[in-house]
């Protein structure tokens, strides 16, 4: 079969060509806004939103450009955007501001995405450089064959955000349980808004799981003790090795193993008043369906209008 002539590409690296005679007019810089690198104003409200962290180095590296992940990823998010939007994510949620004289962020330089073909999903290291230099390893055949399309900017989204907490959050000196560091990995996920469809509380076996198991223990414990408690535990885990009954008593006031079956026993409680709640819209409905319809009865010892014999 004989191809087709096909018409002539310019190279993506040619610089247009322009047809006017004469020379084009400078386009103004625009000017800056006065802390435009600290603040960013609501464009629904018109208030300056939180403070911005500062970010650091980052880089994608793309092993195999002609892996189908490869364009599956590209496709689903703008990986700068991405990038930029989970550190922001991350240090909002694990540190108050800024500009508090108390946040104490690790002083990670640089994060590099590396998009590779590989087994499981994602994990997070130290360079070869130092650990102030991260990576986080993406497995391409997860993107590519693991994710309903109608979910893959979401998911890419949220592993990302559960990598980029292990390049900034403290781990008590390396004493912390790989339980809960994966634990406040999810738990960060999750008020990022950008949990999976499967997570689901439950309270079986051990708090310290990890995960979205762990992750939303942590987010009653959040609730329990008020908004920050993550925070606060974070910052202890900066400042002291992990024992766990002193971190514990010392931060809630009881052993986590009491506060794990707080934990349980809310869960039923919730059920059950979910459940009755079930019962109860069931019954109403039950009751309307079974409510008979009013029918029009007819008098038949009434005469008939006139003209109708």
């Amino acid at each position: 079969m004989t191809e087709a002539p096909s018409t002539p590409r310019p190279s993506v690296f040619a610089l247009p060509t322009s047809t006017r005679d004469s020379a084009p007019t400078p386009t103004p810089l625009p000017s800056r806004s006065k802390d435009c690198t600290i603040q960013a104003a609501d464009t629904q409200t018109g208030k300056p939103s939180a403070p911005l962290f500062p970010l650091p180095k980052l880089r994608l590296e793309i092993r195999d450009l002609n892996h189908d992940g490869t364009e599956t990823f590209l496709t689903s998010v703008i990986a700068s955007k991405a990038l930029s939007t989970s550190v922001q994510s991350v240090l909002s949620l694990l540190y108050k501001s800024p500009q508090e004289k108390t946040t104490r962020i690790p002083s990670t330089r640089s994060v590099t995405l590396i998009l590779r073909s590989m087994e499981g999903v994602a994990y997070t290291s130290g360079s070869e450089l130092d650990s102030d230099h991260k990576e986080i390893h993406f497995s391409l055949d997860y993107i590519q064959k693991s994710i309903p399309a109608v979910r893959t900017a979401h998911e890419i989204m949220g592993v990302l955000t559960h990598e980029m907490v292990h390049c900034y959050q403290h781990n008590a000196q390396g004493t912390c349980p790989g339980g809960l560091i994966e634990g406040i990995a999810d738990w960060v996920r999750l008020n990022s808004d950008l949990s999976p469809p499967h997570w689901k509380k439950e309270a079986k076996g051990k708090w310290d799981a990890g995960y979205q198991h762990t992750g939303y223990f942590l987010e009653y414990l959040d609730k329990r003790y008020g908004e920050g408690f993550v925070r606060r535990l974070n910052e202890k885990l900066r400042i002291e090795k992990y024992e766990e009954k002193a971190f514990w008593t010392e931060l809630c006031g009881r052993p986590v193993e009491q506060l794990w079956k707080d934990y349980q026993q809310k869960l039923e409680e919730d059920l059950k008043a979910a459940n009755e709640e079930e019962c109860i819209l069931v019954e109403k409905e039950d009751a309307v369906v079974a409510k008979p319809t009013p029918t029009k009865q007819i008098d038949d010892s009434a005469e008939p209008p006139a003209g109708v014999v």
